[in-house]
């Protein structure tokens, strides 16, 4: 099994500001308000998927179609200022959609940050069952895109953008933002995709088969004992490692 003085420095080495040019928390790193950042985070992180070129090259062009004011574009959002977008598996109306609940999500319920706070309180450790349900029980028509952008949180996926995202809000650091005070980085959960979990298993700090949510709680928990009050500070480790190796 790795070491921990191994993974801490790994962390050291890829835990600078060198980081953000080439990861998609860049998008979030434009602006200086607390809203435009959440929102243009989580927007940054529903994208955040396959080939790294090619989907910054899609937000590029999406922060552009909001004039780069991420609070505004949400509030006065309207589907026709979308035109023909699309990545993947997303359309034009599951982004559409997403964005308009978004904006009633604004409007009426208190923002991202108290829908998070909420999961957090009251359904700990898998707290995003409440911030995809408030997406499902709102969409009209979703198609594929929508359900892949936003995962049902209750299947037992990996949740891994949202893992992400989480992290940009709550952890304090030359990468993440620390906006978020109402949970310890201590309760954040690793997020996990197919290289993550690939290296964690190399490094013997995974022994699930599957990348689900259950191998997120064993990896997490398995990083605690390196450091309990921040254990998703290994994420860069294990980008680390991946570049390394």
């Amino acid at each position: 099994m790795i070491t921990k003085n191994e993974l801490d420095n790994l962390v050291k080495t890829y835990e600078t500001e060198d980081f953000i040019k080439d990861d998609p928390v860049r998008f979030p790193n434009r602006f200086n308000s607390k809203k435009d950042i959440e929102i243009a985070g989580f927007i940054a992180s529903l994208v955040a998927y396959g080939r790294r070129d090619v989907f910054t090259k899609k937000l590029d062009k999406l922060f552009e179609l909001a004039q780069n004011e991420p609070y505004n574009f949400i509030l006065n959002f309207e589907p026709k200022i979308l035109g023909d977008f699309n990545y993947r598996f997303g359309k034009p109306d599951d982004f559409a959609q997403i964005f308009l609940i978004l904006k009633n999500l604004y409007e009426k319920d208190g923002g991202l940050e108290a829908l998070f706070k909420y999961g957090y309180e009251n359904f700990n450790p898998n707290m995003f069952v409440p911030v995809t349900d408030y997406f499902y029980s709102r969409v009209e028509n979703g198609g594929q895109g929508f359900y892949f952008m936003i995962p049902n949180a209750q299947n037992g996926c990996a949740m891994k953008r949202m893992c992400m995202f989480l992290r940009w809000m709550v952890r304090k650091g030359p990468v993440d933002f620390g906006i978020w005070d109402f949970m310890p980085a201590s309760d954040l959960l690793i997020p996990l995709d197919v290289h993550v979990a690939r290296i964690s298993r190399e490094m013997g700090l995974l022994k699930r088969s599957s990348n689900d949510f259950k191998a997120v709680l064993e990896l997490t928990e398995n990083l605690r004992k390196f450091d309990p009050n921040d254990p998703v500070k290994y994420d860069f480790a294990m980008f680390g490692y991946g570049v390394n190796n």
